[in-house]
Parts: C-alpha cells; structure tokens; sequence
C-alpha cells in the first residue's frame, strides 16, 4: 500500500451544508476517521453519532470512554428507542422469544427449519438498531420536528471510516438532505494505513461488534472465547436461551448464532490455520455498515 497522503483534504460539495457529521462504530476505521479530525488531519465534524445496540463487549465502551476523553468533537450516543423496544438488542430477542413483544428486528441468525444452507435468516437489526437511531439524531440536530418533511437540499454530510480495502461498502444515502461521505478513501487508506497510524499516535482500538453478532467468522469466535470470557459465556448464554424460550415471531424452527445450526459451545472452531490451510479472514464483515 503506497503511502496515504496527509494534508488535510477539501471536500468536493455543492454548497457548504449546516452539518459534517462522523458515523462513529468505535472500531479501527472509523476510531482513526475521528482522531484524525481532532489532529488537524481530516476536516473537523461537527459531532460524531455511536450508535448503541446495547450488547457490546466491555472494552468497546470502556474505549468509547476514553475517546470521548481525548477529542473536544462532541460524541452522542443513541440506542433503538421505538415503543417495542428496551434499548438492548440482546434482551429485545429475548422478550420476544417469551412471546411478550411482537414486530421486533431480527438478527440474522440461522434456522434449522427446511432446507438447510448456508444462508442466515434476513438481517432488520441494522436498520432499526444502527440506522434509524442515527438520522432521529440527525433530524433532531438540524431542527427537524418528528413527522416534519426533510429538506430536499444537502444540509448534512454524513462521514463513514470505510477504507480502499472495503470499498465496495460506499453507498449513496437515500435521502436528499444527506450526503455520504468517505474521507479516509478520499486519502486512499487502507485498513492497514489506519492501524499504522493508531500504533503511531498510542492507540489500540477493540473490535467493534455485538457480542452474539451471527456474522462472526469462527476466528472471530474463538478470539472471543480465548480472550474475552466473559463475552463468550454471555453469547453462549444468549444462544440456549433462544432455544429454551418460544419460538421466535415468524420464524420456524429453532434459532442458532452459528452457521453450522450447532450450539455454540460445541461448536469446533478450529481455524484453516489448525489444518495446515492459509486463511486470510481475520476481521468481521462490517455487515452493519455504520
């Protein structure tokens, strides 16, 4: 990867909007996007928004706190705060399996119901627990009363830490009065630009995602069962308690985390490594985008 340049860039827009937002999922991209923009080397957003499903590990928030220390950017934190919900995605799938909720969205976990492959079931957390708590923020941030018509001009450009290595993830945002932003692609870094730049500056930022996130690979797995216990006991915990409960609202058979439609503490995570194959997977997928 060629060096990424570091003046500080100017970004390409019609018209200065009211609002330059940073999508802070506290993980490594968009960690490095805000302390770049406290230093000087990004333009400063006016806020950064974290989006809490409730169910993180222990050190996501401990290192949302210190980030919050270190920058003078303001950072809000916003959860799911629909009438059906608790705030908590984890618990949130737990009521609902007691039959005490309805009209909850669902993790994509894996039925073991009909055909059996590969495919998890369809995937509402995102929205409702990442992506509409954001823009109630950002409504409420620009004077938006609930209900009220957006405008139909720019007025917030919305920054995501996605790098040139997970491209493909860029979007347009659907609504006319925000822009999606992507400066650490405008500076051409890669993951890997980012960590350099973290290791320089002091930084060692967790892995950001929920704790029972079914999209975890069996690496990810397994780095949380080696070194986060109390993480694994609680996705384990998790994984029965699903089972043991109702079924799930319009979902047959029984749920599992894991692809394989095992319980997850007897689930083999062995790696490719373990059987003497390469594997370069060895981070999440960012499924949620933010």
């Amino acid at each position: 990867t060629s060096p990424a340049p570091r003046q500080k860039p100017k970004m390409k827009r019609k018209k200065d909007p009211e609002w330059v937002i940073d999508s802070l999922g506290a993980g490594v991209q968009s960690t490095t996007m805000l302390l770049m923009a406290e230093a000087g080397e990004l333009e400063r957003p006016d806020c950064a928004i974290f989006a809490d499903t409730g169910w993180e590990p222990k050190n996501v928030y401990e290192h949302l706190e210190r980030l919050k220390e270190a920058v003078t950017i303001p950072i809000h934190i916003v959860r799911n705060e629909s009438a059906r919900s608790v705030g908590n995605i984890r618990e949130d799938h737990i009521r609902a399996s007691r039959g005490e909720v309805s009209g909850l969205s669902q993790m994509p976990m894996y039925s073991d119901a009909g055909k059996i492959g590969n495919s998890p079931l369809m995937r509402s957390c995102t929205a409702d627990y990442k992506v509409a708590p954001i823009e109630k923020k950002l409504r409420a941030l620009i004077g938006l009363k609930p209900r009220q018509r957006a405008p139909k001009a720019v007025v917030v450009i919305q920054r995501f830490g996605i790098t040139t290595d997970e491209a493909q993830r860029m979007r347009l945002s659907g609504k006319a009065w925000i822009e999606n932003a992507y400066p650490l692609i405008d500076l051409r870094m890669s993951r890997h630009d980012c960590n350099k730049w973290l290791e320089k500056h002091g930084w060692e930022v967790p892995k950001s995602a929920c704790i029972g996130c079914p999209f975890h690979n069996d690496r990810m797995w397994r780095r949380i069962k080696d070194h986060d216990p109390e993480s694994w006991e609680d996705a384990v915990q998790f994984d029965k308690d699903i089972r043991n409960e109702k079924k799930l609202p319009g979902v047959k058979g029984n749920v599992f985390l894991h692809g394989s439609r095992q319980p997850l503490d007897e689930v083999d995570l062995s790696t490719a490594e373990d059987h003497g194959q390469m594997s370069f997977l060895d981070e999440c997928e960012g499924m949620c985008g933010v």
